[in-house]
């Protein structure tokens, strides 16, 4: 099909997915935003910006937050419609303006969801005691930003998975090893090395904890034992010694406009995944 043709399948499949998405009561998936940011903002607010661990553990269930919530938003988005997409694409559906709408959709859905995540998250104080310059733009801008693209880019990533699997139930079954393998390879919870670093450069979460870190420039805080210790002037400065700041959480732009970009590279090759994944399942209508 031409790019007219492209355009306008993207136009009308982007208009019927609103509506079913409204019809399905749509402010749900709204509301699930709500109740994950008022948890975490509450939980890790008072502790962020005391020092490194506090602060990096904060950011970590922060990123994990949005990571689910996108993943959330459209894992069974599109195995759910498998019988209605067999059959207009027998009658001539174009599979990537169908897949574009879908990704179009999350855009959409996953901005209102941030917009509403990140207030409750200045309600709570969860940045009140933030550095207030980032790397190139207000730390704020940046790390709202952030949020946007882990939640938009983990929805894209629902999509890709939605997309290869055979129905809802299967796509529900590899959720959990999706974030799972997106909660190990951020880095916080182990030290990763060899293999599992290099795999761990196409996971929103690496990512996303380095731009957080990054604009927060967390490698300046104290770690949490040399605040317990600090009258203690001779120790406090053994352990200031033996500490090493993480390269990745350098307050420097190209650890946050990389972070980005990789982000939406990522997002890119699972949009490509997902038409993919649609042709093949589809190859012998």
């Amino acid at each position: 099909m031409n790019s007219v043709s492209y355009a306008k399948q993207t136009k009308v499949y982007f208009g019927k997915i609103s509506r079913i998405a409204i019809r399905e009561k749509v402010w749900k998936f709204i509301l699930f935003a709500a109740v994950i940011a008022t948890i975490v903002a509450a939980v890790t607010g008072e502790n962020m910006f005391e020092t490194f661990e506090q602060t990096k553990s904060g950011f970590f269930t922060l990123a994990s937050a949005c990571i689910w919530l996108g993943i959330f938003n459209s894992i069974q988005s599109i195995c759910k419609e498998h019988d209605i997409i067999r059959s207009e694409y027998r009658q001539g559906m174009n599979l990537s303006s169908y897949i574009t709408a879908n990704v179009m959709w999350q855009a959409v859905l996953c901005l209102v969801q941030t917009v509403l995540m990140f207030l409750i998250c200045l309600i709570f104080g969860f940045f009140e005691r933030c550095p207030m310059d980032g790397v190139f733009l207000p730390a704020l801008m940046e790390y709202f930003v952030t949020m946007y693209l882990l939640t938009f880019g983990s929805a894209v990533l629902g999509i890709m998975v939605s997309s290869i699997s055979g129905n809802p139930t299967t796509a529900m079954t590899i959720m959990p090893f999706v974030l799972i393998i997106q909660l190990i390879m951020s880095g916080v919870l182990f030290e990763l090395k060899g293999v599992a670093d290099v795999f761990a450069n196409v996971t929103y979460s690496k990512w996303g904890m380095s731009a957080f870190g990054a604009t927060g420039n967390i490698n300046i805080l104290d770690s949490k034992i040399v605040t317990e210790i600090k009258d203690n002037p001779m120790i406090v400065e053994v352990l200031q010694d033996c500490f090493e700041p993480v390269d990745a959480y350098d307050n420097e732009w190209y650890n946050v406009l990389g972070s980005w970009l990789a982000c939406i590279g990522i997002s890119l090759v699972c949009t490509v995944v997902s038409i993919l994944g649609l042709h093949i399942k589809n190859r012998d209508s």
